[in-house]
């Protein structure tokens, strides 16, 4: 961003401030450092010579980041004082932290943590103007069709709003609003990561369910777009200087259908793979099926007729803009199933 640099928003016209020029190494300040997506920024980070100060809760697991020269600092991100003293002492912001839970509760949580933190940082940001670097995700778009791949501008209909979707939309909402008040503000949207590293695990979960089922017959009738999540990490590095102000980049890989993904997947890891797509129908049986299991035990589960939608659609997307504008790099999704299902298997997981 250089200064008299103008922004639209809304139909209105907003001059940003002129931000000093990024320096070689940067003090950056990583939210989510101990999840999948943040524990491969900071690694990059620390790579290219940056100092990190890593945000963590006072639960988070501290094995992710063991062993790594960083400060480790436990900040409550909706407490506003907490977040200005961290805000005040470095260069740059990365917001990664994010709670993800695809169903119809736990709405109120995921604005909490989604949205306020968002809300806090981004402030922060604008009025010590830094830069930040949002995390947001493809869910936040419109979903594709199996004959055209969506990108950056399809942004309706929503998918499913559910508690994941709404909180994730309304943040973007945030650091769009505080860009057009001069935040140096970009979002970056990747899609679903596979790779090494997955301590939580996150879209491991996939690979370690079907590795303990000894069949498993169908699949989804969607898909995903799948991408190595150190690909993820570097296009988010790369835009932390290349990525234009008020822009968002989707950060993708592989548009895969999930039969197609699970059957990748079943050959990396040596099982028996599914052999066909779930109807809508069955699909639909098995969502209420899970929702009336979550009301009768007063939790919802991971199978709930919310993800059972975002099964049977096609979460397929275009990374042209980004391998356009970041240098965005994609390499071999089944290189990184493997480097998971090593991961795993050397870890415990399996």
């Amino acid at each position: 961003m250089v200064a008299g640099t103008q922004l639209r928003y809304n139909s209105h016209v907003f001059r940003l401030s002129k931000l000093p020029p990024f320096p070689q190494i940067m003090r950056i300040l990583v939210t989510g450092a101990t999840g999948f997506l943040g524990n491969h920024v900071v690694r990059s980070l620390l790579a290219d010579g940056h100092e990190i100060t890593a945000a963590v809760r006072h639960s988070s697991d501290p094995r992710p980041l063991s062993g790594w020269r960083l400060e480790r600092l436990e900040l409550d991100l909706t407490n506003i004082n907490a977040i200005s003293r961290a805000v005040n002492e470095v260069d740059l912001i990365i917001h990664a932290a994010a709670l993800i839970h695809v169903g119809w509760t736990q709405l109120e949580a995921s604005r909490k943590i989604n949205v306020e933190s968002t809300r806090l940082l981004a402030t922060a940001a604008r009025r010590k103007n830094i830069r930040m670097v949002h995390i947001s995700s493809v869910d936040t778009l419109a979903a594709a069709k199996p004959n055209a791949i969506a990108d950056e501008t399809h942004l309706e209909p929503a998918k499913p709003l559910c508690s994941y979707v709404v909180s994730k939309r309304e943040a973007e909402q945030v650091v769009l609003s505080e860009i057009a008040q001069g935040l140096d503000g970009v979002i970056v949207n990747p899609g679903f990561m596979v790779g090494p590293a997955d301590w939580k695990p996150s879209s491991g979960k996939m690979m370690l369910m079907l590795a303990k089922q000894p069949v498993l017959f169908f699949a989804p009738a969607g898909g995903c777009c799948v991408v190595d999540v150190r690909d993820v990490a570097a296009g988010i590095v790369s835009a932390i200087e290349r990525g234009r102000t008020g822009e968002r980049y989707i950060l993708g890989g592989e548009n895969l259908s999930y039969l197609a993904l699970w059957q990748r997947m079943a050959k990396v890891m040596q099982r028996r793979p599914p052999v066909r797509a779930m109807s809508n129908t069955l699909a639909s049986v098995v969502g209420r099926c899970g929702d009336l299991a979550s009301r009768l035990l007063r939790q919802e589960f991971d199978v709930n007729s919310a993800a059972t939608q975002f099964g049977q659609m096609f979460h397929w997307y275009s990374s042209q803009k980004s391998q356009q504008e970041l240098g965005y790099h994609i390499n071999n999704v089944d290189d990184a199933l493997s480097d998971a299902w090593d991961w795993f298997k050397n870890h415990d997981y399996v």
